[in-house]
């Protein structure tokens, strides 16, 4: 029988697996069932005076914009509620990159162009938590149990053995992923049709959503890698979850603190949590307290950024070198 076959039909089997799977669909259900109750499709009148609302907030944009020139040209008195930033630019309706739009003044109605981006966080948090569980859980039962040991009864070969295992986590992780994310969203995409609004889908909208749903894959498959390389390091399931925890309860939380106690400059740059999240939203901003401390005159920027390219090198950095140690350690381990 074929390796891969029977790991999957083993994968498949497990009643955690099996369990996670329900609390999926579950959280999907209600929450679907949550917005469909929520909302409601919007009359014309609705409609007619959300537009109303959004063309008089953008003349007001321009209105506000025009006023910010004419007093830098000085052909207009600045008065006391007048806000005049450096340069007019920052208010020009033109180079913002979301203006009013009808969506906006809907009360009452889900906006599939508003919500999706949340909702596809939210679906991605789960699914990130599933592939750690079930990374970890799927070789420290094994290793627990002694079934690794009998896997090596019929397939001699450690590194054949744990590379299925691994492969075939992943395979089946990006198949769930990518199948639960597309039916979530065409859910609410349908939703939006009968009892909502779709908003403006643009194309730079489904472009920033499919990139946000490919890094969100991505990072599933991370935390699935990772649940498996800790849980064969620490030989049981409970290795990893323990992990975890102990690193967020002595590092995010209590590290953070002690940074803050000395006035650490950038501290953020240490936690895994803000490449992570840099990670998946593209882009992540923080501020600098002392950035600008050293006295120089004009406006200072104290805020830096953290991409997804930083965010992708120090998550393959860390998944690769955890990886990398498992299949180290379990060619070289007693098993029994």
């Amino acid at each position: 029988m074929n390796l891969v076959r029977a790991e999957l039909e083993r994968l498949t089997a497990r009643r955690f697996v099996q369990l996670m799977v329900v609390l999926l669909l579950v959280a999907f259900v209600v929450t679907a069932a949550t917005t469909l109750t929520g909302s409601h499709a919007p009359s014309g009148d609705e409609l007619t005076r959300a537009q109303a609302q959004a063309a008089a907030e953008v003349r007001n944009l321009e209105a506000a914009h025009d006023r910010c020139l004419r007093i830098k040209a000085g052909t207009a008195t600045p008065e006391e509620h007048d806000y005049v930033p450096r340069d007019c630019a920052e208010v020009d309706p033109a180079l913002m990159e979301r203006l009013p739009n009808t969506a906006d003044y809907l009360t009452g109605v889900f906006v599939f162009a508003n919500e999706a981006q949340p909702l596809l966080y939210f679906l991605i948090a789960f699914l990130v938590l599933f592939g750690f569980l079930v990374g970890a859980s799927y070789i420290g039962a094994d290793l627990n149990s002694g079934g690794v040991v009998n896997l090596l009864l019929w397939r001699p070969s450690r590194w054949a053995v744990l590379g299925a295992k691994l492969g075939t986590l992943l395979g089946a992780l990006l198949a769930l992923s990518a199948v639960a994310s597309a039916a979530y969203v065409g859910s609410f995409l349908l939703i939006a049709q009968v009892a909502g609004h779709p908003g403006r889908l643009t194309g730079e909208f489904w472009g920033t959503l499919g990139a946000t749903y490919g890094r969100g894959l991505g990072l599933v498959l991370f935390a699935g890698a990772l649940g498996f390389a800790i849980a064969t390091l620490g030989r049981h399931t409970s290795a990893a979850l323990g992990t975890v925890a102990a690193y967020l309860v002595v590092w995010e939380l209590g590290a953070r603190l002690v940074f803050d106690i000395l006035n650490a400059a950038r501290p953020e740059l240490w936690m895994l949590s803000s490449y992570l999240v840099a990670w998946v939203s593209g882009e992540v901003r923080f501020w600098d307290g002392y950035a600008c401390d050293g006295g120089s005159a004009g406006f200072c920027d104290g805020s830096y950024t953290v991409g997804w390219g930083t965010g992708l090198a120090v998550l393959l950095a860390l998944t690769g070198a955890l990886v990398a140690a498992a299949f180290t350690a379990f060619r070289r381990r007693d098993l029994i």
